[in-house]
């Protein structure tokens, strides 16, 4: 091949085919790149040029280089490279960078690596599953270096049991030198993060040393600590981001006029929550012609964050870290310091303030006929509420039309055209799903008081449509100009989903048409035929889960659920990163340049996993606070709906408490069932009992795992189909201004980020769920005596065996017991009385579980009551921030 070569070109760069040959020709052994420069005859002046071209092969997946940067063939090797996924029972996977199969790490492969590790493993046969198992040959990259968890010891060794329990190996505390005065000396069961400064291999555990003692586990606000430590949120400013924003004005300056049109006088409004404090968009409109034949005017002024946050500077630097606002209970974690997102870039009322304004003209059928960009300065004339619009428009309540009487034509235009974008939506297919969204309710001293759900009237879904709108329009400026950017795109369902939804609608003699790729439109039709069947719940559900999550992307495809062309995110540069970058592409536009701030996938990628990171964090605090919520509930009955089934049980989500928990495959009845996946289904074999998504059922509160924020339910039986009553659904709240005590969270129960929720009314929800009532089941199987003994309260450790841990060997303990399982409390015959519930537990490693009692549920609850009470004594008031804008993300 050589000489084929030199026959070709008089100074050849090895071609990709003879690289492979001589790399082949060593037998899986990796090469160094100065070793494989000799048996290539490379010259030292062609260096450069070969190492960019092995690049280009490994991109390729050609090639492989380990973490020494050796060259080597991966499948001479049978190699293949991924991140690691643990599991919280030890185990874990491989996610191949490459694609395909998941490769199994059992236990002992584990004790080399920890979750996010990037690796390198050789394929050595099949598990018992018949699952590809792998044998760890090289860690390539560490994704841990500081974790948060909770601190114990055991026979005179300190370690750190992970919050994240995918990180199943405890890490050891290495004892302070001697005279290091900034020792911290945490108590037993504290949680603090920790710095790895010795990785896990084989033949040892990781070794760590504590850097921050955050508090007990029972401190006020402490899951919110937790989640931003566990998820790697930035939550504190740069010094440098915190120089420049002191240096920002505190109000717009004569200077900032420039090249801007003057819209003060433009009556425009600001329509938010009662608890918002950060305010992105303003909104203006008014009929053009007689009795508004000739269209519409819509203006939408969105803040200018551009003009204070350039890019490449420190604060430009921190938003793209954070990627977006993350909107706890109680708190909020800006992507711009407040002086920004609260003040100079928040179009509050009465103030001027910069803006990039989309000013559109819409005609009497909803279809936007042109729109306009420019940058302007804006003067927001009232800050107005969704309930006060909502009691202005449809309420007709005199009080408030009286209050709003100077924001009325604006108001009542902004109503008309809200219905005629209304019906172009359903003209076009967009796909609307009836979703739940809740609120959480705190007491001044910051306790959970209860959760209930949310009503969303028109004026959110009024101002949805003009930020749609607005979104729809910058999408296009920028595609018509050819100017990069990132789009929110939302692909269609993917092969594998299609046909598991049309196997599962077969089974009802349901069909989606639309072929091998359905629209939109296709969906929302078959949304149309099932909108007064009693199991629309079920289907809807199943139909909504076939469907992808949308993502950022300089590749546009569309967007699925909306049933757009092209969309993108313009409207809320404060709290989301890809928005300023979509004003920074419509500037450079307006100012006849190209903007390019780096890879723009790879932009794409970061943004959407910022979107997820913060997601899951919210989630864990919410999750923590629904299981503090129910920890006084043990042995109490709920009715609810089967809202997920999996093969180890059914997840059940209780009606008037709003939380959901697991009944396990063991305590569905006695009988063998087996998880049909295609109807969503367990299946008895014996009895033919079937436990289906939606269906209503009965349950009793079995345990409140808080180390895990679990909940564990006991079926009791099926429950009649439950009837929804308007009265229930609460307004959104009044409460007293951002300064004062705020007492209610919202939080947004979604399945996909990719549509946005319809409205139901409580009549045709009600004639729903009685027709349903008429098609649920009698039968159930019923639990013996032999079970019901069994299954006593006595007995609520886990089918996992428990392990010893390394620590006991490490501390040399000839008589060390097993160690109990993370996340369970050992169970006593006669339990030994327990001090506050979260305080830091006698028995190491544990947050309590709240067991059923072996006697009676009435006998659980004054117990856990008691707990709870000293428990919710020690937290502390705490400010209550709901997601901004939770209807306004499409």
């Amino acid at each position: 091949m050589l000489e084929r070569e030199l026959k070709n070109y008089p100074h050849p760069l090895p071609s990709r085919e003879y690289i492979l040959q001589v790399l082949g020709d060593q037998e899986g052994v990796p090469v160094s790149f100065e070793r494989l420069c000799e048996l290539l005859d490379v010259e030292s002046h062609e260096h450069e040029l070969f190492q960019r071209r092995l690049g280009a092969m490994a991109r390729d997946a050609q090639l492989l280089q380990n973490r020494r940067n050796d060259w080597l063939i991966p499948d001479k090797a049978h190699l293949i490279r991924g991140r690691v996924q643990g599991h919280a029972d030890g185990f874990g996977f491989l996610v191949p960078e490459e694609g395909g199969d998941d490769i199994f790490l059992a236990p002992k492969e584990m004790e080399k690596v920890l979750h996010g590790d990037k690796a390198i493993v050789r394929i050595i046969g099949a598990d018992r599953r018949g699952r590809p198992e792998g044998k760890v040959i090289e860690v390539t990259e560490r994704a841990n270096t500081r974790v948060v968890g909770r601190v114990f010891q055991e026979h005179g060794v300190w370690f750190v049991v992970a919050e994240n329990r995918r990180i199943s190996q405890d890490l050891l505390v290495a004892p302070p030198q001697k005279g290091d005065r900034k020792a911290l000396h945490p108590k037993d069961g504290q949680v603090v993060m920790v710095e790895i400064i010795e990785q896990p291999s084989r033949q040892s555990q990781p070794i760590c040393r504590i850097v921050e003692v955050l508090g007990n586990y029972a401190d006020p606000g402490m899951e919110i600590e937790i989640a931003l430590r566990k998820h790697d949120l930035p939550f504190e400013f740069s010094a440098e981001a915190e120089a420049q924003t002191k240096k920002l004005p505190d109000a717009v300056r004569k200077s900032d006029w420039k090249d801007r049109e003057d819209i003060t006088k433009l009556p425009l409004v600001t329509i938010d929550s009662e608890t918002a404090r950060d305010f992105d968009d303003a909104v203006y409109c008014e009929r053009q012609g007689k009795d508004g034949k000739g269209g519409f005017r819509l203006v939408v002024a969105i803040a200018d964050v551009s003009s204070y946050v350039t890019a490449g500077s420190a604060l430009d630097q921190d938003a793209y870290d954070r990627g977006n606002s993350v909107y706890f209970p109680r708190r909020v974690i800006p992507m711009l310091p407040e002086k920004l997102s609260n003040g100079l870039c928040s179009l509050n009322p009465q103030v001027e303030r910069l803006c990039m304004v989309c000013d559109m003209a819409i005609a009497a059928n909803g279809e936007i006929k042109r729109y306009r960009f420019y940058p302007a300065v804006m003067f927001s004339h009232a800050r107005l509420t969704y309930t006060e619009v909502a009691a202005a428009l449809y309420d007709l309540d005199p009080d408030t039309r009286r209050k709003l009487a100077p924001q009325l034509p604006t108001l009542e235009a902004l109503d008309t055209l809200f219905h005629l974008l209304s019906k172009a939506r359903e003209k076009r297919g967009a796909i609307d799903f009836d979703t739940l969204e809740t609120r959480m309710v705190f007491d001044d001293q910051g306790k959970i008081q209860r959760i209930e759900p949310y009503a969303r009237n028109d004026a959110h879904r009024l101002i949805e449509e003009c930020m749609l709108a607005a979104n729809v329009c910058a999408s296009e400026f920028l595609a018509e100009n050819e100017q990069d950017t990132l789009y929110r795109i939302h692909e269609g369902p993917t092969p594998e989903r299609l046909v598991k939804l049309r196997d599962f609608l077969g089974t009802f003699g349901l069909q989606l048409t639309g072929g091998d790729k359905p629209t939109a439109k296709d969906y929302a039709k078959l949304m149309e035929r099932i909108e007064n069947r009693p199991d629309k719940a079920l289907l809807q559900t199943v139909m909504l889960r076939s469907l992808r999550q949308a993502i950022y992307s300089p590749d546009n495809v569309g967007h699925f659920g909306l049933a757009y062309e092209r969309y993108t995110h313009f409207t809320s540069p404060i709290r989301r990163y890809p928005d300023l970058l979509v004003h920074r592409s419509i500037k450079a536009v307006l100012a006849k340049k190209k903007y390019q701030p780096g890879e723009w996938s790879d932009i794409g990628l970061h943004c959407s996993m910022t979107e997820r990171r913060a997601d899951e964090a919210t989630r864990d605090v919410e999750n923590w606070l629904k299981c503090f919520y129910m920890q006084d509930k043990v042995g109490e009955e709920f009715v609810g709906s089967i809202s997920s089934v999996v093969p180890f049980g059914i997840f059940v989500a209780l009606d008037d408490v709003f939380v959901e928990g697991l009944v396990h495959v063991s305590e569905l009845g006695r009988d063998y069932f087996q998880f049909d996946a295609t109807h969503h289904a367990m299946l008895g074999e014996r009895t033919g009992v079937r436990y289906r998504l939606s269906d209503r059922v009965k349950v009793q509160v079995m345990r409140v795992d808080m180390n895990n924020n679990k909940i564990d339910f006991r079926l009791l039986g099926e429950a009649p189909a439950k009837v929804v009553v308007a009265a229930k659904l609460a307004p959104t709240p009044e409460v007293a201004p951002a300064q004062a005590k705020k007492k209610v969270a919202v939080v947004k129960k979604t399945e996909s980020s990719a549509v946005a929720p319809t409205k139901a009314t409580a009549a045709k929800l009600a004639k729903e769920k009685l027709a349903k009532a008429d098609a649920v089941k009698t039968t159930v199987a019923k639990v013996g005596k032999k079970e019901e003994s069994r299954k006593s309260a006595a007995k609520v450790a886990p089918a996992t065996p428990s392990k010893t841990t390394k620590v006991s060997k490490v501390a040399g303990s000839s008589t060390a017991k097993a160690a109990t399982p993370k996340g369970v409390a050992p169970v006593a015959k006669t339990p030994a009385p327990r001090a506050a519930l979260f305080q830091a537990p006698k028995t190491p490693r544990t947050a309590p579980i709240v067991p059923v009692v072996a006697v009676t549920a009435k006998a659980a609850a004054p117990k856990a009551k008691a707990a709870s009470a000293k428990s919710s004594a020690a937290k502390g008031t705490g400010k209550t921030s709901p997601k901004k804008g939770a209807s306004r993300k499409a």
